[in-house]
């Protein structure tokens, strides 16, 4: 039976105890670690994607290889779970529309299509009153005519399926512009206008379905090539007027949803030190990996607990962190044939903290893992963090 709901906020749903099954659809490493949790928790596990390889699949007590979109293979996963939640952004939000008929679904399919899509998903952060980038807008020639000059140079984005840099090209005038609509085959795109950044940032919210919301602090992010690199969690990584205005904007952002699940808002800091919101993610997310190692409740036992309706208890950070992206180039240094990292020396470094996703290749660019480093303080982190990239050939921060 559901619990009264306190004052102002909703019913919530009955709790799904431990020993039920928690579906995923997508197996990436993100699915992985909220299987390794759930588990931890005493659920079992359904995964639903069609590699055979997939690295949440390898590790879970069901794996059903379909397509998203297979009516078998989500019938089966419905059947299976009660209750069921993604770990990849471009999962057809159809796909969790028609799971969300028999079981309930977090993050639901509007939040998730609402984030698949730039356009959308500005019109959104502008409804919550969130700022963005001065943007535009372009699907047809005459929105590409229309483009206000002051927007260039600016980035030219797909609307949709981009994530890790891919779909975006620069552009610093409106023949380059007219250019890159074609290069990507005018598709449906945003225009944003190019700002002068200082840094980027990450907040992590958690949300239940009756309204409860937590969040990790504040998380300062390097990016390389697109791709996250170094994340950095400690006091003063991000400056508190800054920290409190990006949890501020990323709450507002999740109850304009109305939000249940894990939800990471990206921000741009400026040089005048004004924040702009940059996009979300329907799920956790790279920055927030830290968590796991420095946290007494990680982005991923809060991604179990919102699914299934249990408390959301407040993250602490208990130890300074510094997280590494590990990409597949470490396996390829200096041109050679596929080559195994200096693991050994690496976790010879005290608080070091190795996560391997359980991929079957190496390739560039592809997300291996994820190392990192806890201590006493972030002069201690940064160090122990620095050393480790000498060894693995990371460029320093």
């Amino acid at each position: 039976m559901s619990r009264p709901a306190a004052a102002g906020l909703p019913m919530r749903p009955p709790v799904i105890l431990p020993g039920a099954t928690l579906g995923v659809m997508g197996g990436g490493q993100l699915g992985r670690m909220f299987v390794h949790e759930a588990q931890r928790l005493g659920y079992f596990t359904a995964v639903l994607d069609p590699d055979e390889n997939s690295p949440a699949g390898l590790v879970s007590h069901h794996h059903i290889r379909a397509a998203y979109l297979d009516a078998h293979g989500l019938d089966q996963l419905a059947r299976l779970s009660a209750a069921i939640t993604t770990e990849f952004e471009n999962v057809p939000a159809e796909a969790l529309a028609a799971l969300a008929r028999r079981r309930p679904v977090a993050p639901g399919a509007e939040a998730v299509a609402i984030a698949q899509d730039r356009a959308r998903e500005k019109a959104h952060f502008t409804a919550c009153g969130v700022p963005c980038a001065p943007h535009a807008v372009i699907e047809t020639p005459q929105q590409l005519q229309a483009v206000a000059g002051e927007l260039l140079p600016g980035v030219l984005k797909t609307a949709r399926l981009g994530y890790d840099g891919k779909g975006q090209v620069r552009v610093a005038s409106r023949e380059q512009l007219a250019a890159a609509w074609d290069e990507l085959k005018r598709v449906p795109c945003v225009l944003e206008k190019l700002l002068p950044l200082a840094a980027e940032c990450s907040v992590i919210v958690a949300r239940g379905a009756d309204g409860q919301m937590v969040n990790l602090p504040a998380q300062l992010n390097l990016h390389r090539g697109g791709i996250l690199a170094v994340t950095e969690v400690f006091e003063g990584a991000v400056a508190p007027a800054q920290a409190r205005q990006a949890v501020e904007a990323a709450r507002a952002v999740a109850d304009g949803l109305q939000y249940t699940g894990v939800l990471c808002i990206e921000f741009f800091i400026l040089d005048d030190g004004s924040l702009v919101v940059n996009e979300m993610a329907p799920r956790p997310h790279n920055s927030g990996h830290y968590s796991v190692d420095a946290c007494d409740v990680s982005q991923f036992e809060l991604q179990v607990r919102a699914l299934a309706g249990l408390p959301l208890p407040a993250p602490r950070q208990h130890s300074p962190a510094i997280m590494l992206n590990l990409l597949g180039d470490l396996w390829f240094r200096h041109g050679e044939a596929e080559v195994t990292p200096p693991w050994a020396e690496v976790l010879a470094l005290p608080g070091a903290h190795l996560h391997l996703y359980g991929k079957l290749s190496a390739r560039p660019g592809r997300k291996m893992g994820h190392l990192t480093f806890t201590g006493a303080s972030s002069a201690q982190v940064r160090e122990l963090a620095l050393r480790a990239a000498a060894l693995l050939g990371i460029a320093p921060f």
